[in-house]
């Protein structure tokens, strides 16, 4: 679903690049062992010139089994004083470089736990699969939390995010995983459902409350909620309920009763809240159109409003004219709106306008493409965003890519049958995305949180620092 990359290549420059890299990256590797080889049959009167480097990188794979022995005093009171062991190795029987062996095998290179299992075998290692499970899934609770917050600050922080979704099977029931992120984070989330409720329950986070505010009267607003329930929300005193048990109380005693009211102001109180907790009020949301994301302000990508011109079936020369002058017309605006969001003038933003409404127009006696370029007309407002808002993507491919990892991983566990299991699917994924995105190595990542090193900063402050990197949006500048 990735737009190809049309830029010619040069294998040949690209072939010279890789070995230029190649080149100035050994000697800069770190040294563990020198050992001296000695030259053989040297002739006598032979000058000793020095030594000929070689570096010969390598990886030792063995087990390190160690034995603590914590001393043993009894007190004069008859009380007992031992030695403790460090803190990353008590209530176990396995070290922490293990650990993160476990935890890398399976969360980074999707090794499952059988051939983990197998493979620790090989090495000399006496471990269970249900011991190999519980290192997976238990006692993750601070693994989750940084999770937590890398969304928490990212919504605050960032001007824009990207979404998608995707089927994620649990407990072998049809579910879904919601992807959020950006250049500098990724989160996934695994739920039952793929609603918009249920995406605003996720930018609200671990909060539990609702609500009704001018935030979310404003939503419900433009939502076209009836006038007889808005009168009655908007007069009433009590506008935050701590609970969903709370909130629908409330709307009882308001009676309101209607299906299609109670989900409008239910968005409408999830918004209030995610609002009042601190989310960026000009935050924008860039999809493919999936009906669950549309809120706030809502931006589409381009490749995917192509494809509704490019599914399109020609039958003769002329609709096959019509639909490449049309394509090609689409592709060249792409373009000029790339080079928008680099330099955006007033001038620049008129003409695309005015461009994209030349498309929309193209007479045509083709139905199909008619209706085609009527649903790309009534698109307009959010594919033009970026005119208003030019740090925001003009496609989607990031979430697809980031998405695609994990579909990967269903392809090749399934489903999860845990409540653990799903919540550290979700947990791993986002934080080796986000590692990635941050330039750290997930491995020492892992090792540093499992050796309780705590040495990597908080991904969440790292996030945090990156949106210095952001425009601030044309709409919220002075002057």
């Amino acid at each position: 679903g990735i737009m190809p990359d049309r830029t010619p290549i040069n294998n040949e420059n690209e072939s010279e690049n890789k070995e230029s890299r190649k080149r100035k990256k050994k000697p800069n590797l770190p040294i563990d062992k020198e050992e001296t080889i000695k030259a053989t049959d040297v002739p006598a009167g032979s000058i000793f010139k020095g030594y000929k480097k070689v570096i010969i990188q390598d990886i030792e794979i063995k087990r390190s089994n160690t034995l603590y022995l914590l001393e043993m005093w009894q007190t004069p009171d008859g009380k007992y004083i031992s030695g403790q062991l460090p803190q990353c190795l008590q209530g176990t029987d396995f070290g922490t470089m293990l650990k993160t062996f476990i935890l890398h095998q399976y969360y980074h290179c999707g090794v499952t736990q059988p051939k983990i299992h197998e493979q620790l075998q090989q090495f000399g290692i006496d471990i269970s699969v249900g011991q190999i499970s519980r290192i997976l899934t238990e006692n993750k609770e601070e693994f989750h939390k940084e999770r937590a917050e890398i969304l928490s600050t990212a919504l605050k922080e960032f001007p824009y995010i990207q979404t998608d979704d995707t089927g994620a099977r649990h407990q072998g029931k049809n579910g879904y995983c919601t992807f959020i992120g950006n250049e500098f984070f990724s989160y996934f989330k695994s739920t039952e459902s793929k609603s918009r409720i249920n995406f605003i329950e996720l930018l609200r986070g671990q909060y539990t409350d609702y609500h009704i505010d001018e935030m979310a009267l404003e939503y419900m607003m433009q939502q076209e909620l009836p006038a007889k329930y808005f009168d009655c929300l908007s007069s009433s005193h009590t506008r935050v309920f701590a609970d969903k048990l709370a909130f629908e109380a409330h709307l009882l005693k308001l009676n309101i009763r209607a299906d299609h009211a109670i989900r409008i102001i239910t968005e409408g109180a999830l918004i209030g809240s995610m609002f009042a907790h601190g989310v960026n009020k000009n935050l924008s949301i860039l999809s493919d159109d999936a009906g669950q994301f549309n809120i706030l302000l809502h931006a589409l990508c381009w490749i995917h409003a192509e494809r509704n011109l490019r599914k399109l079936h020609c039958y003769t020369p002329w609709q096959e004219n019509d639909l490449e002058k049309t394509l090609t017309s689409f592709w060249q605006l792409y373009q000029d709106a790339k080079e928008y969001r680099k330099n955006p003038t007033e001038e620049k933003a008129k003409q695309i306008e005015s461009d994209f409404d030349a498309i929309c127009q193209l007479q045509s006696p083709w139905l199909a493409l008619e209706q085609a370029l009527k649903k790309l007309s009534s698109n307009k407002e959010e594919l033009l965003l970026v005119l208003k808002r030019p740090e925001i993507p003009l496609h989607n491919n990031a979430s697809e890519r980031d998405i695609r990892e994990y579909v990967t991983r269903r392809k090749i566990s399934g489903s999860t049958r845990s409540e653990m299991g799903r919540a550290c699917r979700d947990t791993f994924a986002s934080l080796k995305k986000t590692c990635r995105k941050l330039g750290i190595s997930f491995w020492e990542f892992l090792n540093d949180r499992v050796s309780k090193t705590n040495a990597i900063e908080n991904l969440a402050v790292l996030v945090r620092q990156k949106s210095i990197y952001f425009p601030i949006p044309l709409a919220c500048r002075s002057g």
